[in-house]
């Protein structure tokens, strides 16, 4: 079987069929980092991910893996959608505003648990650099190191994110769970209902 940077060359050189290979064989993670982040629009953001890749193809030799480079790529992707969609208005802050802010429509996940519900919604509700690596570390099994290559971010950096992410995302737990068992249930498990979402966005 071929590797990623094989296939990713091999398509960058003009062979289709590779470039098929590789969008099979990475889709559905690039569709998870989007559908809770651009409701109706994570199909299209999708399709502009994979074509920018081959723009992107010099760049692929400074990252430590293929998919590093193409998640990279999809959070690049993501901060252009939104900032085109600000027009005039004043440039976003991905530290400060949530995808609730910038997108209120409700996401195309649908939950199995209330536990699940819950945890997808204060997502939505912290700010997004904080939803990335959240969703990256839980959904896309990523350590720290491997979200600070997605992010460009000093691995000092992404560690100390991903302990405010989770601060932040009790806190949005907290204020909406509709009691307190349910509140330690989601918390207290919050690793195994991340995967449940996870196999929710695989169906």
């Amino acid at each position: 079987m071929s590797s990623d940077p094989e296939l990713f060359l091999a398509w960058a050189a003009g062979d289709a069929g590779a470039g098929e290979r590789l969008f099979e064989r990475h889709y559905e993670a690039v569709a998870r980092f989007f559908r809770n982040k651009a409701s109706d629009d994570w199909p299209e953001l999708c399709q502009r991910t994979f074509l920018a890749c081959v723009e992107s193809a010099p760049k692929l030799r400074e990252a430590a893996s293929f998919r590093s480079f193409l998640f990279g790529i999809a959070y690049r992707q993501l901060y252009r959608f939104y900032s085109e969609r600000a027009n005039d208005r004043e440039r976003l802050d991905f530290e400060l505003s949530s995808v609730a802010d910038l997108d209120p429509k409700a996401s195309s996940i649908v939950a199995a648990h209330e536990e699940e519900l819950l945890l997808l919604a204060a997502l939505r509700r912290i700010p997004l650099e904080y939803q990335v690596i959240l969703e990256l570390h839980y959904w896309e099994d990523m350590t720290a190191k491997a979200c600070a290559e997605v992010l460009d971010l000093p691995i000092g950096t992404a560690k100390t994110r991903l302990r405010r992410a989770r601060q932040l995302l009790e806190v949005e737990l907290a204020a909406s769970a509709s009691s307190e068992q349910v509140l330690t249930r989601t918390i207290s498990g919050l690793e195994s209902w991340a995967r449940g979402l996870r196999a929710q966005l695989e169906r």
